[in-house]
């Protein structure tokens, strides 16, 4: 399943791709990736037991980054998010590309779009794919404001 979302920042793009780079060297966008998975699960009020039966939650276990590609038009980070449940299953995991591109001299665009994948042995039923979706929709606005709020505000701290 597809989600996405994106905001437009008061910062230039060479500003915004220079802080996303260095987000992701000193492993803060791992930090940022956890709380955004964690506020994904809390948001669409699910316990991993509500999908596939078993007890306990989901933690994400593996945050994998590509280095920042830069184009004249746009600066593209590609991550990968894994995460088990309990019993080590694999929970969603998801593929995405944090996207900047230049809206104006001092106005960049942060695009999060991403495609997450079912677990293994879990869901299938219509209900299931509905919970998944508010899950991964909820996970991918968290990310997104916590990338913003560090690429525009560096100076309030990471995380």
């Amino acid at each position: 399943m597809f989600v996405g979302a994106d905001l437009l920042l008061d910062v230039s793009f060479r500003m915004a791709e220079y802080r996303l780079a260095n987000l992701a060297h000193d492993g803060w966008l791992s930090s940022a990736s956890e709380g955004a998975y964690a506020d994904g699960l809390a948001d669409g009020l699910i316990r991993v037991g509500a999908l596939d039966g078993a007890a306990g939650v989901s933690k994400l276990v593996r945050v994998h980054f590509r280095e920042l590609v830069t184009r004249a038009d746009n600066a593209v980070l590609t991550l990968r998010w894994e995460g088990t449940s309990d019993g080590g299953d694999l929970f969603p995991a998801l593929d995405a590309d944090i996207v900047l591109t230049p809206a104006g001299e001092q106005s960049v665009r942060l695009t999060v779009t991403g495609a997450y994948r079912q677990p293994r042995d879990g869901l299938g039923a219509e209900p299931d794919r509905a919970i998944l979706q508010g899950v991964a929709t909820a996970t991918i606005r968290s990310l997104l404001n916590r990338v913003a709020a560090a690429l525009a505000h560096p100076e309030n701290g990471r995380g």
